[in-house]
């Protein structure tokens, strides 16, 4: 064993930050908090005509921050973890066409669903590892999508589930079309997920999931159970999924196939390889990074977007392997040289 390690909890922080943190570090992880609900609040008052965009990337920057505790602090790699999001959409939007609207029960609808189908298909692919674990990531994705697709009746099949209409939120504030309302519910929902995120990495029990991706087998031998811990994570981490999904049926009032596809699992692992994965922040801002490159250049040339998009990749691996989040630590530790 190395002697690095000193126990199945005694685990740094962060899979990039020793021991004894620096003092930068533990600066940043306190003002992340009100640095992202600042800026979130100034663009709802400097892009009044982009809330629909921003609205999306809020719902969005939830469910890459879900696949950040699964791979960031737990090793889990996965490339169908749309499943989850997806479930929790459909879940959501099929609860608001037939009993429910209340859009608070919507959230909390999508996340038991996200939750369930990621304990459900944790518990059956946790045993694998490597690129068997991600070909099964694959193949449950497809299944969903392939159940979600026949279920015509229920989730529209091909065409979508339309026809979500919530109810005003706390039966005041009602969805209009100019999307105030949404941007700030979906803002609002983000940051309560990245408190709450940040909680869990912090606990005894996130330490525990860190120490597992850094060392299973001194886990086992402490007396824990890695695959146990695992499991329990990918599951937590699916409720999140689901509460994203949830959220964009009950924003956007549609809901399609596209929400269970491989490639918006795909997009939400560059995403979180362009903020820089392990750092919860780095979800969110690997999210607006993508989503407004996107926005901009799909707007340019709607035909070769995706060529922006993969040089811009490149370059972040490339020349910050850390993300754009280590660009932070980069500069403070400059200026400290």
């Amino acid at each position: 064993m190395s002697g690095r390690h000193t126990g199945a909890v005694a685990v740094d922080p962060s899979p990039q930050v020793s021991a004894r943190e620096p003092w930068f570090r533990r600066a940043l992880g306190g003002a992340a908090f009100p640095l992202l609900a600042a800026a979130g609040l100034a663009a709802f008052w400097l892009f009044p005509n982009d809330l629909g965009l921003m609205t999306r990337i809020a719902a969005t920057a939830l469910y890459v921050l879900s696949l950040d505790l699964v791979l960031g602090f737990g090793g889990i790699a996965t490339l169908g973890y749309a499943a989850m999001f997806g479930t929790g959409a459909y879940a959501a939007g099929i609860a608001a066409v037939h009993l429910v609207s209340d859009p608070l029960v919507l959230l909390a609808v999508g996340g038991l669903a996200g939750g369930l189908v990621a304990l459900v298909t944790g518990a059956l692919i946790l045993h694998a590892r490597g690129l068997t674990l991600l070909m099964l990531t694959i193949a449950v994705v497809q299944i969903v999508q392939e159940v979600v697709n026949k279920a015509r009746d229920l989730t529209g099949g091909s065409d979508g589930l339309s026809g979500i209409e919530p109810s005003p939120l706390f039966g005041l504030f009602r969805f209009d079309m100019f999307g105030r309302t949404s941007y700030l519910f979906a803002l609002a929902v983000l940051l309560v997920g990245f408190l709450v995120a940040r909680r869990i990495v912090r606990s005894p029990f996130g330490l525990a999931c860190r120490g597992v991706k850094e060392d299973p087998l001194r886990v086992a031998a402490l007396g824990g159970s890695p695959r146990r811990y695992l499991v329990t994570l990918y599951a937590v981490a699916g409720v999140f999924a689901g509460v994203a999904g949830a959220l964009t049926a009950v924003t956007s009032g549609i809901v399609g196939l596209d929400s269970v596809s491989f490639s918006w699992s795909a997009e939400a692992l560059v995403m979180l390889v362009l903020g820089g994965a392990g750092r919860l922040v780095g979800a969110i801002i690997g999210t607006v990074a993508f989503m407004t490159i996107h926005h901009i250049m799909a707007a340019i040339d709607p035909f070769h977007w995706m060529l922006f998009i993969g040089l811009f990749l490149m370059g972040t691996v490339l020349f910050l392997p850390g993300g754009i989040a280590s660009l932070a630590d980069r500069f403070i530790k400059g200026n400290r040289a």
